[in-house]
């Protein structure tokens, strides 16, 4: 008999769409059947908990007169599944991530790249993980891969390391595509004369940025993923805000009201920045953009730092992530590289999140 488990996805936007897709092209011995997907305002809901015909579900929800469901109503309905159920949240919604630990109690596993669950208050982070590895039967189970690098296998392997003896020592890297790009562009190698603000204004045009830039550069992003590295290697990180977080924004453009107001004005703080490239280049290094957690210092940081030439972040291109992973098993770190960023790697890594949950829950 073939096993199966339901799916109710939340999120049919840019990353819920890619899932979407990637899910019913999917190719398994489980039975993967969505039974309800759901925006902040519509939702398609199977009544009998049969799969529902996601061919047209872009139509389908504009055309739909069912709400979403609350809270409440969205477990009380997954809880009478007839099979075992997983939550897909695609959003990065704080009141659903909030809930994730009534989800889990309610025997309802959760996969999702949702970074606020895991990166927010620490009492949030040990209610989501406090019966883990308990009954499968009574506990869901929460899997967040993509909540940090999109499909980069980085928390996983992580985890595999930790749970099979290893130490962590350190783990810095570039956690943000946009910032990468800013810096890749800003600071080389070959010498250039480009501004930063030139660089945040060619990285806005071509979209890699928040339609406001002040959303990235204020590092608040990594410091999310910084906390949630941290929080898995066993530092008690208490919130993205309680260790240093460097804010690539200067003072006096963090209360300018629009994001044109901001960008018009950023260039007047260029010299900063490029007294910063001068310095490292005189150095022969590079500047980057980072998050590091150092364990056995028991502290984590978010800062601009200075690369040889020779080291693999000054030879990053593009938008790509990397992360170094230093371990007692692995002296010489191990190199995790990659796109961290973009609808089909992240559904990816939630997909694989699914599979995964799929394989130890499926009846």
């Amino acid at each position: 008999m073939t096993k199966s488990v339901n799916i109710a996805i939340i999120g049919a936007g840019v990353v819920g769409s890619a899932f979407i897709n990637q899910l019913t092209a999917l190719k398994s011995s489980i039975n993967y059947n969505v039974i309800l997907l759901s925006t902040s305002k519509k939702a398609l809901i199977s009544n009998n908990y049969n799969p529902l015909d996601l061919s047209n579900f872009q139509d389908s929800l504009s055309k739909t007169t069912q709400s979403s469901l609350s809270i409440d109503d969205l477990i009380a309905y997954l809880v009478k599944s007839p099979k075992p159920t997983i939550l897909v949240d695609n959003t990065s919604n704080e009141l659903m991530a909030n809930s994730y630990p009534l989800f889990i109690n309610n025997g309802i596993s959760i996969a999702t790249p949702n970074k606020k669950a895991f990166s927010s208050d620490l009492k949030l982070w040990n209610d989501i993980f406090e019966n883990e590895g308990k009954d499968n039967d009574k506990f869901g189970l929460c899997y967040h891969e993509s909540s940090v690098g999109a499909g980069l296998p980085l928390i996983s392997p992580l985890k595999e390391m930790i749970s099979t003896g290893d130490e962590v020592k350190t783990i810095e890297g570039i956690f943000s595509g946009t910032l990468s790009y800013i810096f890749n562009e800003f600071s080389t190698i070959e010498s250039n004369n480009t501004k930063f603000s030139d660089i945040v204004k060619i990285a806005k045009d071509l979209g890699y940025t928040e339609p406001d830039p002040r959303d990235d550069l204020n590092g608040l992003d990594v410091a999310r993923k910084v906390t949630i590295l941290a929080r898995i290697s066993g530092l008690d990180i208490q919130s993205p805000t309680s260790f240093p977080v460097h804010s690539l924004i200067p003072k006096d453009l963090e209360s300018v009201e629009s994001s044109d107001e901001y960008m018009q004005k950023l260039p007047n703080f260029d010299n900063e920045m490029d007294e910063l490239k001068l310095q490292a280049s005189k150095e022969g290094k590079v500047l980057r953009f980072i998050g590091k957690v150092d364990v056995l210092a028991n502290k984590a940081s978010v800062e601009i730092a200075k690369y040889d030439y020779s080291h693999p972040f000054a030879s990053l291109k593009g938008s790509d992530n990397v992360i170094s992973i230093k371990t007692k098993r692995y002296p010489n770190p191990l190199i995790i590289q990659g796109a961290g960023a973009g609808a089909d790697v992240t559904a990816m890594g939630v997909l694989g999140d699914v599979i995964k949950i799929g394989q130890r829950i499926a009846k």
